[in-house]
């Protein structure tokens, strides 16, 4: 692929547009010296970039996380399987009375709460005032049930700001189920 950067009026934008096959692929045909150079305006469109790298990061270090827990209890649940269709902010790793026992950091960009706030506590500390009982109660059903479902609750901040959390929790077993894991988000 050939441009001329002469006549490129936004030349951070396509190259921010490339895959990095595509980026290696450009060949400047140029003469330098007649390029003038322009202040850099604004980082959004590098920021987006980089921004949608880390949020991957992100995302591959939360399924390690989970992997290890999964070694640490035997589970016999395919990780890589849980997480390959799955968009999630939030992960929140329970025992069977509901406690606790381990969140990812996209749980306290989500509710506010640290790690050190969350464990040993049941999810029903996010719960409030305009929290549906017949929600709540059919998360109780379904996880008694030993399968995985989903669900939206309203769930509070810390701040005490509702929001919408559509819930997918999958229980994890080893010969039986031991442990839940939520996927969490927020929807509009």
């Amino acid at each position: 692929m050939t441009k001329n950067i002469n006549e490129m009026m936004c030349l951070d934008i396509y190259l921010s547009s490339l895959n990095e096959h595509e980026l290696k692929a450009v060949d400047f045909e140029n003469n330098f010296e007649t390029i003038q150079t322009m202040p850099l305006l604004s980082w959004d469109i590098y920021s987006d970039y980089r921004f949608s790298q880390f949020n991957e990061l992100q995302r591959n270090q939360d399924i390690i996380n989970v992997k290890a827990l999964a070694q640490k209890f035997n589970w016999n649940v395919d990780i890589n399987e849980l997480f390959k269709e799955e968009i999630f902010e939030a992960i929140v790793v329970t025992d069977l009375k509901q406690k606790i026992i381990w969140v990812n950091k996209g749980f306290t960009e989500m509710t506010g709460y640290s790690r050190k706030e969350a464990l040993n506590r049941t999810p029903g500390f996010l719960q409030g005032p305009k929290t549906s009982l017949e929600v709540k109660e059919r998360i109780q059903i379904k996880l008694s049930g030993l399968t995985p479902f989903k669900e939206v609750i309203v769930n509070y901040k810390k701040n005490t700001e509702a929001y919408k959390c559509e819930v997918k929790i999958f229980p994890l077993y080893n010969e039986k189920t031991t442990h839940f894991i939520a996927l969490e988000k927020r929807v509009i």
